[in-house]
C-alpha cells in the first residue's frame, strides 16, 4: 500500500469513527427528550398496566365555568332537555334532567347524539358524585366517545388511584393524561377536546389515524396523541372503516355522574364556511 493510500484510509477510518460518535450522541439526545413522555406511549406499556407510571398531580385552579359556547357552536344541552340526544335504540334519552344539568340514570343504557359530526372542537362540563364511593374503576366512572368509538374517559381521580391509562382523562386503554388535573368530587370538571377522526381509503386501508388533543380544567394533558384504533376493555382493536361523520355518546357505568353546558364546534371544512 503506498502512503498517499495509507493517509486516505486514516483519514476515512478518523471520519467514520467521528461519524459514529456523533450518531450515538444524537441518539442519546433524543432518548433524553423522550424520556418525560415514555408513560404516555401506548406502545411501551400492556394495556391497564398497573405499573405505570401515574401523572403527577396539579392544581387546575378554580376556574371560570361554565364556559359560553362560541357564537358558531352547536349546542347540545341548554340546561333544558335531551331534546339533541336519544337512546342507542333511537328512543328518547332517559337520563335525569334537573336544575341546568342532566345525568345518568344508571341501569338506563348510554346516550347518543341525534346529529352525527366530523371533525370537531368539543367542551363538556361534568361532576362526578360527592360524596365519592368505591375506589379505582368503580367510582364516578363514565365516558365521551367521538364518533362513537374514541373514548376520553370520565372518572373521579381526586385521590382514586388507578391504571393510569384510564383514570380521568385518558384516552381509554392508550393514553393516561400528561398529568391529574382532577378537581374534587361534587366540583364542576371541564373538557375541551380537540379530535380529528380517521381517514380510509375504498378498501378500507386508514390514511390517516385519529388524533385527540384534551384539556382538562384548562390543562393540557393530551397533546396532540395519535390513537392506535378504537377503544377497548383489556384490548387495542385495529381501525375498522367507518363514515366522516358519527354521533358523539356518553356512558352508562352506572355511576350518577352530572353533565352540563355541552356544545360543539365542527371542523369540516363545509362546517366553518357556514
Amino acid at each position: 500500500m503506498t502512503s498517499d493510500a495509507s493517509t486516505v484510509t486514516a483519514s476515512l477510518e478518523w471520519y467514520m469513527r467521528k461519524l459514529a460518535d456523533r450518531v450515538l450522541t444524537l441518539a442519546a439526545v433524543s432518548l433524553a427528550v423522550a424520556s418525560p413522555l415514555t408513560a404516555q406511549s401506548s406502545r411501551d406499556w400492556p394495556i391497564h398496566a398497573p405499573d405505570r407510571p401515574q401523572p403527577r398531580v396539579v392544581d387546575a385552579g378554580a376556574g371560570a365555568l361554565p364556559v359560553p359556547p362560541p357564537g358558531d357552536a352547536i349546542v347540545l344541552f341548554d340546561g333544558r332537555d335531551l331534546s339533541r340526544w336519544m337512546q342507542g335504540d333511537g328512543a328518547p334519552a332517559k337520563w335525569i334532567v334537573r336544575d341546568g344539568y342532566f345525568e345518568v340514570r344508571p341501569g338506563s343504557g348510554g346516550i347518543v347524539t341525534r346529529d352525527s359530526f366530523p371533525d370537531a372542537q368539543v367542551h363538556i362540563e361534568w361532576m362526578s358524585p360527592d360524596p365519592a364511593k368505591g375506589t379505582g374503576q368503580n367510582r364516578g366512572n363514565s365516558g365521551v366517545f367521538l364518533m362513537g368509538r374514541y373514548e376520553v374517559q370520565v372518572l373521579d381521580s381526586y385521590g382514586n388511584a388507578t391504571y393510569p391509562d384510564g383514570q380521568a382523562a385518558a384516552i381509554y386503554g392508550q393514553f393516561p393524561p400528561l398529568v391529574n388535573a382532577s378537581r374534587p368530587p361534587g366540583s364542576w370538571q371541564s373538557y375541551d377536546i380537540t379530535f380529528h377522526g380517521p381517514r380510509f381509503d375504498s378498501s378500507g386501508r386508514v390514511t390517516r389515524p385519529a388524533t385527540i388533543s384534551v384539556l382538562h380544567n384548562g390543562v393540557l394533558v393530551q397533546d396532540h396523541v395519535t390513537l392506535t384504533g378504537p377503544t377497548g376493555h383489556y384490548a387495542r382493536p385495529p381501525y375498522e372503516a367507518h363514515p366522516e361523520r358519527l354521533p358523539i355518546s356518553l356512558q352508562d357505568h352506572a355511576h350518577p355522574v352530572r353533565f352540563r353546558n355541552v356544545w360543539i364546534r365542527p371542523l369540516a371544512e363545509d362546517d366553518l364556511r357556514r
